[in-house]
């Protein structure tokens, strides 16, 4: 790509931002994590207790993209071929011979919006398992090839919540990224209440199209980071592993994690941090860019025992706590 060209496609990703920006308050680093997940080609699942614009939030984005999009109300009687689609009973007008035909469902688009993913049992949670890891749908043996770019945005309230479903630790790891939406700041929620109760309505632009994305996505590989950082990754996914022997082990994953994060972690890591340096300008990733994204890409892939249960540590802390304590890279490079 010419570097006119990639000034252009940077133009219109800061664009993104500033139309989003025009509905969305404040979240300035809630809307950031959504564009890094995007950039980087992955999913992203967000968690927030009713109220706090997430599903506006996706919605907003996708009305900035030229793609198309479609949005499932997860509930509890929702069933698998809901999302992936069904075959249907159809009958050919010239012979009159009947045939099955399949039905594609609404997973079949570039970016799906899950709303309240975990208020429908797992069964029909997994039904998105293929789809987010694959991009392709198998049913009555035959695959479907979902459109490219594919995104699945999903929303989540707190398991603490009635009525909610804990998502499968198999299909948490499908997520690029999991993003806690915080409450707003009060000079913020005053902002909301002045821009959502009085007449003014506000039309979103388009600003990247389905190839655009696509050119990012690859320029995101391009981008550079240096050996120190790549150490660095390695060494703080595997510290999250409790039977990990090395030098590097923690006392807080000792007492307080299960399981540990597997290589998954760093290959996102890696990508999520290469993305939120281009999204900065920049064509190397600094080790900011990879504490920024840390919490998002570890939080969902750490399982806390039960002792960090009783004693109510989250996995935000424990992040916390390994980022303090690995030794950083002392290369001028990073």
């Amino acid at each position: 790509m010419k570097e006119l060209e990639i000034t252009e496609i940077l133009a219109k990703l800061s664009n993104v931002v500033t139309e989003v920006g025009k509905v969305i308050v404040g979240q300035q680093n809630v809307i950031e994590e959504l564009l890094i997940s995007i950039l980087a080609g992955g999913h992203c699942l967000l968690e927030g207790v009713p109220g706090l614009a997430k599903t506006l939030m996706v919605s907003s984005l996708a009305e900035t993209l030229e793609l198309d999009f479609n949005r499932v109300q997860f509930t509890p009687d929702l069933m698998p071929s809901d999302i992936i689609g069904t075959e249907i009973l159809e009958t050919d007008h010239d012979s009159g011979d009947r045939f099955f035909k399949f039905q594609k469902g609404p997973v079949f688009t570039n970016i799906l919006l899950a709303d309240e993913i975990n208020r429908t049992p797992p069964k029909t949670q997994a039904a998105l398992l293929e789809a987010m890891q694959e991009r392709c749908v198998s049913y009555g043996g035959e695959s479907y090839a979902l459109p490219q770019p594919f995104f699945v945005l999903a929303t989540q309230n707190p398991v603490e919540q009635a009525g909610t479903y804990s998502l499968p630790e198999a299909q948490l790891d499908r997520f690029l990224m999991f993003i806690r939406v915080g409450y707003p700041t009060a000079a913020d929620e005053i902002e909301i209440l002045k821009r959502t109760t009085g007449t003014e309505s506000v039309k979103l632009e388009r600003v990247l199209t389905g190839d655009d994305l696509i050119a990012l996505q690859k320029l995101v590989r391009s981008v550079d980071i240096a050996d120190a950082l790549l150490d660095y990754v390695s060494r703080l996914v595997r510290t999250t592993r409790p039977d990990d022997e090395s030098k590097n082990q923690n006392q807080t994953i000792k007492d307080y994690v299960r399981w540990g994060a597997g290589p998954r972690a760093g290959q996102a890591l890696v990508l999520c941090a290469k993305a939120k340096a281009l999204l900065s300008n920049r064509y190397a990733v600094s080790l900011d860019d990879i504490k920024f994204v840390a919490p998002a890409v570890l939080r969902h892939r750490i399982l806390l025992n039960f002792q960090a249960e009783a004693e109510n540590i989250n996995t935000d802390q424990v992040v916390s706590t390994l980022l303090a304590s690995i030794n950083e890279p002392s290369s001028p490079l990073v």
